[in-house]
């Protein structure tokens, strides 16, 4: 009864990302931390329980009834359930860390249990691991990430302490930035369709008395209306290998780091943002894997990713929860020219960035998990089939953070596939370098490592390319099509 008295109403978006959780996609978010040296247990634990748990979310369960689904307090909550050690059979090296990794992320979290855990593995040939598995319904990446860094100091000497979030939100404000021309166009269609409704019944009378205001009211809502109503109507995605009945087994792959400083060197040379060089180095290597793998080079289609966009400040993370929407972006694997390919992701990325696609989403996961499980499933299912891949890029710190006295060398994480979709890639910027990471439906890609080892080429090809441009690099003037005609013919590096 004590329990019942406590119980914490969830929110409707995260009951929809709750209920989305399947036999074939667990809605769990994966990640990988390697330390550079030796890693204190005990120290570790003391800085979860003084800091990770302050989040109140991470000692509560989750009670899902008919009226709905709440946060309960484990009255039996033991650290060490949730935080465990373990160790790496064989030569304990990347490929057995991924097959360890690929295990967990194809195994359920304890719904009796607040639905996390974190793992340390000890024998890793390059350094202590961490190991991390949390459930969507908590918290969406942006905020996971915000949370962990939580636990970080800039130096080893940094002790355990407890800190509220209100003290380590204001040491992240300058890291935040790089968000924010992502997030105002997207936020300002949120609050329109969050408030559209109060605000029409507040100046109900202004708007019968001048009709101009309702008429810029309709304006807007009409701009909703379409963005819902062209979502759900999109085209199915084209079948391909990366389509199919799905199984429940997953494999994880990550690749070689590649310089922060390279990207952005090449996304000045060619005027577009780092996002688009990631993502068009992306979109070349899943292209390569499927000519490799016997597609018809002349014959392959743009395949859609549902890419997840922040629709909150990051002095907010602390709130947990899901706040983002998701936006169709289509990836140009029709074209073979790295060049073409950089420009129309380019166009494609800056068309959604005015759109209010994320926002409506947002409204549209809120309104679904308002909804019986029974009714979500289809609805979730007819929208995965709009899409083969989920592709997420999040910025991180670009100095050295240190975990428990130990330095953090490397970070990855991979993000759930929803419905149908087999396919997740996921960026991440860390300290100077660029991580990916890919997790694929064993039963579509047994081995992703042969997609991921292809990113690194592939950026090299457009690294290449802005190399062969003058100092000044692109004309304000310059379109795809003047550049294009550069060196089409020349042998690239990979190609």
């Amino acid at each position: 009864m004590a329990t019942e008295l406590f119980k914490e109403p969830m929110s409707k978006v995260d009951t929809a990302w709750l209920h989305m959780e399947q036999p074939t996609n667990l809605m769990m978010i994966n990640g990988v931390i390697i330390m550079d040296e030796h890693l204190d247990y005990e120290r570790l634990l003391e800085t979860i329980e003084q800091r990770f748990l302050t989040f109140r979310r991470f000692r509560q369960k989750v009670v899902d009834t008919a009226r709905g689904a709440y946060w309960v307090i484990d009255e039996d909550f033991d650290i060490r359930c949730h935080v465990r050690r373990t160790a790496l059979p064989g030569a304990a090296d990347q490929e057995e860390l991924e097959l360890l990794v690929s295990q967990l992320a194809s195994t359920p979290l304890d719904t009796s249990k607040p639905l996390w855990q974190i793992y340390v593995v000890e024998n890793y040939v390059e350094g202590p691991v961490i190991l991390t598995r949390i459930h969507h319904c908590i918290a969406d990446g942006i905020a996971l990430v915000q949370v962990f860094l939580s636990l970080t100091d800039p130096t080893p000497e940094g002790r355990p302490s407890a800190k509220k979030p209100e003290v380590w939100k204001k040491r992240r404000a300058d890291e935040s930035r790089v968000f924010q021309r992502l997030l105002d166009p997207a936020r300002g269609g949120l609050d329109f369709a969050t408030h559209l409704g109060a605000r029409m019944i507040q100046e109900g009378s202004k708007m019968l008395e001048n009709p101009a205001i309702a008429g810029n009211y309709a304006k807007e809502a009409g701009e909703i209306v379409r963005e819902l109503a062209h979502s759900l109507t999109l085209e199915n995605d084209p079948i391909t290998r990366f389509k199919g009945q799905l199984g429940t087994r997953k494999r994880v792959a990550w690749a070689e780091p590649l310089p922060l400083d390279e990207v952005k060197a090449v996304s000045k040379a060619f005027g577009c943002t780092v996002n688009d060089v990631l993502i068009a180095a992306v979109t070349g290597a899943v292209r390569e894997y499927m000519v490799a793998a016997g597609d018809d080079p002349d014959g392959l289609e743009d395949i859609r990713a549902t890419v997840p966009v922040n629709l909150r400040p990051l002095e907010h993370a602390q709130e947990l929860g899901n706040h983002f929407g998701l936006v169709f972006l289509s990836l140009p694997l029709s074209m073979g020219n790295p060049l073409e390919r950089l420009y129309a992701v380019n166009d494609r990325m800056n068309e959604l960035k005015s759109s209010k696609q994320a926002a409506v989403t947002l409204g549209f996961l809120g309104a679904l998990g308002m909804g019986p499980s029974a009714v979500q499933k289809p609805v979730l299912d007819m929208l995965s089939q709009k899409a083969t891949a989920v592709l997420t890029n999040v910025p991180g710190p670009q100095q050295p953070l240190y975990l428990a006295g130990s330095q953090m060398k490397e970070m990855m994480f991979w993000v759930p596939q929803n419905g149908n979709i087999g396919l997740g890639i996921s960026i991440l910027s860390y300290n100077g370098k660029v991580f990916f990471g890919l997790i694929s439906d064993y039963r579509l890609v047994s081995e992703p490592s042969a997609i991921i080892s292809r990113f690194k080429q592939e950026f090299e090809k457009l690294l290449y390319l802005g190399m062969m441009l003058p100092l000044e690099g692109r004309p304000a003037t310059a379109t795809a099509e003047t550049l294009l005609t550069k060196s089409l013919d020349d042998d690239l590096p990979g190609a």
